[in-house]
């Protein structure tokens, strides 16, 4: 093993190194730094946590050393996937670089661009930026990336998970020729070779572990759980409750609106809990990132944006509330713990309907994931006989509905969970006398009839005349006429005459 004063490091950088604690670099830091600082294109292939940021931090910054950054024109170009990884870069400058003056600019959104707009005009040597963010600032004409030395592109394959290859392919076409360029990645799926042989020229190929592995420092159990939300939830608290040994843990959900559910539930149980996802703006990620690292709260429930590269050594746990469905994503997110040197644990709750996700995760990572207590196999869900009365009630009553529906087709569809009287009391659902369907049954058609006369009144701009007229007008002629031939009943005396003719009136 080598040590850092032997890998042609500047005598500021060394110093910073060492007053950072370190004395010997990872296998990626060995292999990769001699490279970059001989100015050579390099590939490095390494699982998550095992130091990649200082592999090309720190070459770089021995390289600024000569030089001198010019208005609207930055030396150096970082692209990274997320703003939490762009903002862990910058940190990495600052603390290695802390003897050296260099002007450092940070594009990311959520944060002002006048603000970014000042430091590009200043000069810039290095300029850490999201793919978005820094095309944004091209178009708008405040950034010329024609003086570019040295490209890093992070985190490659989150990139082509988050659909930003072709910003990738479009900003490094707006890159010098002879830029040196620095290519990070955990996992080379074929659109990432395509990349890198198409933008870097005779790369070192620098591989320290097999792509898409799991480190070995990192203890990984699966748990059985059922789908229901509920349930799951219940199983993720009692395996938390059991871990001795946890200090803080993150938390991974697939989906944004599962976080901020869990997060409320875990809280609502008494567990010190935080959220984070792409939703938050950037100022409530940062803040909620810090608590974290600062031990304010231990559980840091999380979609896939903290899955990549955050660095924060001392996480015990990770729990994956959802099976990932990219095999990839289970590798990064595991990673987060084990790292640097230190034991993890990693559980992961699988339903049956998780199956073909945990089949690939297994064959990605080249072996069998234990079960911690009962496999998913076990599982039985409760037989259709076994479960409730109450839902074959609905079905009969919806059954009925429908007739109903076939029988009067001009009639919509309700959208009320409740039934009228006389549908559930035919379902066999009420025991409601007849004479109390029939006034339920009268008092619901009778303001069906007001609304169809006020219409047809308003339709042919008359005066509205009484409902119960033309309601019973409408009528067959044998029921306006008592059996004994009198005048009609229900008139009163306002009799129309037109119905007095043939009555002898």
């Amino acid at each position: 093993m080598k040590l850092f004063s032997e890998l042609g490091l500047s005598a500021k950088v060394l110093a910073a190194v060492e007053a950072a604690g370190y004395s010997e670099p990872t296998p990626i830091q060995e292999q990769a730094i001699p490279h970059a600082i001989e100015g050579r294109d390099v590939l490095g292939i390494a699982q998550t946590g095992t130091g990649k940021t200082a592999s090309f931090v720190l070459p770089m910054l021995t390289r600024l050393e000569k030089g001198r950054a010019r208005a609207r024109m930055p030396r150096t170009l970082i692209i990274e996937p997320t703003r939490e990884l762009a903002a862990q870069v910058e940190e990495s400058f600052v603390k290695y670089g802390l003897d050296q003056k260099i002007n450092i600019a940070l594009l990311i959104g959520g944060v002002s661009f006048g603000d970014q707009n000042k430091k590009i005009d200043r000069g810039v040597d290095v300029l850490i930026a999201t793919p978005g963010r820094l095309l944004d600032h091209f178009e708008r004409g405040k950034l010329l990336m024609t003086a570019v030395e040295v490209l890093v592109i992070d985190e490659a394959d989150r990139m082509l998970d988050m659909g930003f290859i072709p910003d990738i392919e479009r900003i490094c076409k707006l890159l010098p020729i002879t830029r040196q360029t620095l290519f990070f990645s955990a996992t080379m799926p074929p659109e990432i070779t395509r990349l890198t042989e198409q933008f870097l020229q005779n790369p070192v190929r620098v591989e320290v572990a097999k792509p898409a592995s799991a480190a070995l420092t990192v203890t990984q159990r699966l748990i059985a759980s059922k789908k229901d939300d509920f349930e799951k939830r219940e199983t993720l608290r009692t395996i938390i409750r059991e871990q001795d040994d946890l200090t803080n843990a993150i938390i991974f959900c697939n989906r944004k609106r599962d976080v901020a559910t869990l997060f409320r539930s875990l809280e609502k149980h008494g567990f010190s809990a935080g959220a984070l996802h792409g939703d938050m703006d950037q100022r409530s990620r940062t803040a909620m990132l810090q608590s974290f690292r600062d031990n304010q709260i231990q559980l840091l429930v999380a979609s896939d944006v903290a899955a990549r590269g955050l660095d924060i050594p001392a996480v015990s746990h990770i729990f994956n509330f959802d099976v990932p469905i990219h095999a990839e994503d289970y590798v990064h997110r595991i990673g987060r713990t084990g790292r640097a040197g230190r034991s993890g644990k990693a559980f992961t709750l699988v339903a049956k309907s998780d199956k073909k996700y945990l089949d690939a995760i297994e064959k990605l990572i080249g072996g069998e994931i234990a079960w911690h207590g009962e496999t998913v196999a076990t599982l039985a869900d409760a037989p259709a006989e076994e479960k409730p009365d109450r839902r074959a009630g609905r079905r009969g009553a919806g059954t009925r509905r429908r007739g109903n529906s076939e029988k009067l087709s001009s009639a919509p569809e309700t959208e009320s969970a409740e039934e009228p009287a006389i549908v559930r009391a035919e379902a066999g659902e009420l025991d409601v006398p007849v004479d109390a369907l029939a006034q339920e049954s009268a008092a619901s058609e009778a303001p069906a009839r007001s609304r169809t006369s006020r219409k047809r009144s308003g339709a042919t701009g008359e005066r509205a005349r009484p409902a119960a007229p033309r309601s019973r007008s409408a009528q067959p002629a044998s029921r306006t006429r008592t059996d004994d031939g009198n005048a009609p009943v229900g008139f009163g005396d306002d009799i129309p005459a037109f119905m007095l003719i043939g009555t002898g009136a």
